[in-house]
């Protein structure tokens, strides 16, 4: 079982730039892909953002955040982030952080088990 919190998200303006963190539980961290994903008010699905692989190896982002956005994780430290840089206000969403077993790109939310409670984010214009 692994269990994920988010936290460092707020309100903030357009052009500015938020670290989001997620920490996780456990000794096997290291093993898991971790993932994120908004959810932006009246969606009803998830949207992948980006992942990371287990050694921090390689990232893979979506289109809309790619050269904005970059994942990084710690390993020792347990904690996987998420800088955001350039917010927009179409960024505005409940970001949340996912762990996967499975190797390589994961970006649909049924690949990933476990899930944090997320963190809002609002960028205003």
């Amino acid at each position: 079982q692994v269990q994920l919190v988010e936290s460092g998200g707020g309100l903030v303006q357009a052009g500015d730039s938020l670290r989001l963190s997620c920490a996780t539980s456990g000794r096997t961290f290291s093993l898991y892909g971790m993932g994120w994903f908004r959810q932006a008010p009246g969606k009803e699905e998830r949207e992948f953002v980006g992942i990371i692989s287990r050694s921090s190896g390689s990232a893979y982002y979506a289109d809309a955040v790619k050269g904005r956005f970059t994942i990084s994780r710690d390993n020792a430290k347990n904690t996987v982030y998420l800088q955001m840089n350039s917010l927009k206000p179409e960024d505005t969403a409940a970001y949340y952080c996912a762990a996967t077993l499975d190797y390589g790109l994961r970006y649909r939310p049924d690949e990933y088990s476990y899930w944090g409670q997320g963190t809002q984010v609002t960028v205003s214009s």
